[in-house]
């Protein structure tokens, strides 16, 4: 819910991700009702997934994953969220030379989930492609709401780039986050003294759009019933779970369109590092931000904004209603692929196909899976991955 109110920054402000760049959206209030009913929601998720952690940590205790890091290590900056540090298994720790690194920050709307449930994707980004990932952290809403997430970014990321005793090429970095760690990662990149130190900022299905009510965006992404269960379910896996981030997230009274919180806002190309990349998941109601930042920020004349043409065009579907015939990634597909290059900089937008929101993450695909579902979201993330890393190798670490 929003309250509207005139933008005072005037004329000159840019068209903003399809909204009108005339007025300022602001977090209005809900009724006590609402807050009791989103307050248990939020809370209740918590504490059922408290109960979970529990018993993997003691699981993993006694029987430590392949996957684990290979350090946990805490800043003073932020002594109570330690970083999770992966080097290649490939690399010698007793070595001078320097590793590409990887920045990544976890998802789960800003109020759940931990570091700890990127460590298989993260050690398999680290073994497969020979670089550093430090793996990010920060505190949870409600408890601690916005914009608390991006300033705890903001300060682990500083001192793991100050950090001499870690490998990292200061010459090749990227910031990645998933879902709302991707909100995190296009925003933080955006602060002043976060952004000449990066390389690239790296959105994975990231919710970079909080102005837009979540209840509209279902309409954007496709629904494919000739797919076996959950992928053919009628109702997004998010729509019943937003509601309730976005209250325990966002402050009463907050601008909506602020680039700190919504960062597909942006104010202009320079606020954001010189390369940024947008993955996207074809099922998920998040797609299409996503695709509207992937065309703002491309300087190709063919690529359609939305918001600038008509209102059509704003709500068109993200992807397409037929199945894919056996196509892990649709690079040669501009709906689905697209990459751009200019001095200095460059855009690159991946929609992988007929898949859901967290399809690489181990975790949820034991939640909203099923075998068919699973074993597709498998291979889809190793062919994702891959095309991510060659992009970040030979376009935006290329020195």
């Amino acid at each position: 819910m929003a309250n509207t109110t005139t933008d005072p920054r005037g004329d000159d402000t840019p068209a903003e991700s399809g909204q009108d760049a005339g007025t300022i959206l602001k977090r209005q209030e809900p009724t006590l009702f609402s807050k009791i009913s989103l307050a248990g929601y939020i809370y209740g998720l918590k504490g059922v997934l408290a109960s979970f952690h529990w018993l993997r940590e003691w699981k993993e205790y006694l029987s430590p994953p392949e996957a684990r890091p290979d350090i946990l290590k805490t800043y003073e900056c932020r002594p109570t969220l330690p970083v999770r540090i992966f080097f290649p298994s490939s690399y010698d720790q007793t070595s001078p030379a320097t590793l590409p690194t990887l920045f990544t920050i976890h998802g789960g709307g800003f109020c759940i989930g931990s570091s700890r449930e990127d460590d298989e994707w993260n050690r398999a980004f680290a073994d497969t492609h020979d670089v550093l990932v430090v793996s990010l952290n920060y505190s949870k809403a409600p408890v601690y709401p916005f914009p608390t997430a991006p300033h705890d970014v903001e300060a682990l990321l500083l001192a793991a780039l100050a950090d001499d005793s870690l490998p990292t090429d200061r010459a090749r970095t990227a910031l990645l986050g998933f879902s709302a760690g991707g909100n995190l990662a296009l925003s933080v990149s955006q602060r002043p003294g976060v952004r000449p130190l990066l390389r690239a900022a790296v959105s994975v299905y990231g919710c970079l759009d909080l102005s837009v009510p979540p209840e509209e965006k279902p309409r954007n992404r496709p629904w494919k019933p000739s797919l076996p269960p959950p992928r053919s379910d009628g109702t997004d896996p998010l729509i019943g779970l937003a509601p309730a981030f976005d209250w325990g997230y966002i402050p009463y009274g907050q601008d909506l369109r602020d680039p700190l919180l919504s960062p597909a806002h942006f104010r202009a190309r320079e606020d954001l590092p010189p390369y940024v990349a947008l993955v996207a998941a074809e099922l998920d109601m998040l797609a299409h931000e996503s695709w509207r930042v992937a065309c703002r920020l491309s300087r190709s004349s063919k690529r359609v904004v939305p918001g600038r043409e008509s209102e059509d065009v704003r709500w068109r579907v993200c992807g397409r209603e037929e199945v894919a015939a056996e196509k892990l990634l649709e690079l040669q597909d501009e709906r689905f692929a697209f990459e751009e290059t200019w001095d200095g900089g460059g855009v690159k937008w991946l929609l992988v196909p007929d898949v859901l929101h967290g399809f690489d993450n181990p975790h949820i695909r034991r939640v909203v899976g099923g075998k068919d579902a699973t074993e597709d979201a498998v291979r889809k993330t190793e062919a994702y991955t891959a095309e991510l890393a060659r992009w970040l190798k030979d376009v935006v670490w290329r020195v």
